[in-house]
């Protein structure tokens, strides 16, 4: 839209440094998802509890979508000038996140067989052990989502002072945060888990508590699909930004007998949108500059293709 190339406020976002503290987070959250899924998985296996265990698992694919989402940031920022990405590489972060809610969503589907295969066959369970190391999961889980947090609001402190839009999350930055959440969701599940079975001797609690806790996955997972969905597949036409559009239109040219004839908007960067248009109009003396130059009062729209079609 405005004068400038798209590659300016591409190269604004991908280096910005709310960019860059989240993409450190990630990989800080990374690997200490790691070393945790290694020491719940191995207490799981050890004191034969199916929600310490069902956790550990579930963390792993927490670190591969962790490591995704640093991998995402690290190939946007690679990947920033090159020309063969005509809007920029904003939508590897998106693509990132899509697949991390997928992710779960397998993640979920896993905890339920394993949960009702546990369920159909008791095993006996070291109770006071397994809670240990799942109270240990939930602190580390805590620790994941203060440093994923704190990027988070850096990272929106950062667009809203500079003026921009901070209505659009980082998606990818959203997707890293719900995977330690669910972890951490979990973790307090099995401690219950494990606290019913032994106090009172309620040994099918475990399983169903995994049960329980693939359900919140899902959830989750299915909100964060729609939203990265929405984005890939470019359905922004119910967007504010879209009326503004043609407010501008109908509001500076309406009166030479123009009218906006086809309208296309999608989205290219968190706050930030390209638009095609036609518009038809009686006056010969309109011109895509003109419309250009009353449509940079709405900053998030970076760039525009119009066409004009006059009248006879």
């Amino acid at each position: 839209m405005h004068t400038h190339d798209i590659s300016r406020w591409q190269h604004e976002h991908v280096f910005d440094s709310g960019s860059q503290l989240a993409e450190r987070g990630a990989k800080a959250v990374m690997w200490i998802t790691l070393i945790m899924m290694v020491i719940e998985i191995a207490g799981g296996w050890w004191y034969n509890s199916m929600a310490l265990l069902a956790d550990g698992w579930h963390m792993s694919s927490h670190a591969l979508a962790l490591g995704l989402s640093a991998f995402a940031y690290a190939a946007a920022r690679h990947y920033a000038r090159d020309p063969r990405f005509a809007f920029g590489t904003w939508k590897i972060e998106i693509l990132a996140g899509y697949t991390s809610a997928i992710l779960l969503l397998c993640v979920a589907v896993i905890m339920v067989v394993s949960s009702v295969d546990r369920l159909l066959s008791p095993q006996p369970i070291h109770y006071l052990e397994a809670m240990l190391v799942a109270g240990i999961g939930l602190a580390v889980n805590l620790v994941c989502a203060y440093i994923l947090g704190r990027a988070h609001h850096h990272h929106e402190h950062h667009h809203h002072h500079d003026g921009h839009d901070d209505h659009h999350h980082d998606l990818n930055l959203k997707s890293a945060y719900l995977h330690v959440m669910a972890d951490a969701a979990t973790s307090v599940l099995a401690i219950v888990a494990l606290a019913g079975g032994w106090l009172y001797g309620w040994a099918w609690l475990d399983p169903v508590m995994g049960v329980v806790g693939a359900g919140l996955i899902v959830v989750w997972a299915r909100g964060l699909t729609i939203e990265t969905g929405k984005v890939l597949l470019d359905r922004e036409m119910d967007h504010g930004v879209v009326d503004e559009i043609r407010e501008v239109i109908e509001t500076n040219f309406s009166e030479g007998g123009s009218s906006l004839a086809d309208l296309h908007v999608w989205r290219v960067g968190k706050s930030a949108y390209s638009a095609a248009l036609v518009v038809v109009t009686h006056d010969p003396y309109l011109t895509p500059e003109r419309i250009k130059a009353a449509l940079r009062i709405h900053e998030e729209i970076v760039h525009v293709t119009i066409e004009i079609n006059q009248c006879t």
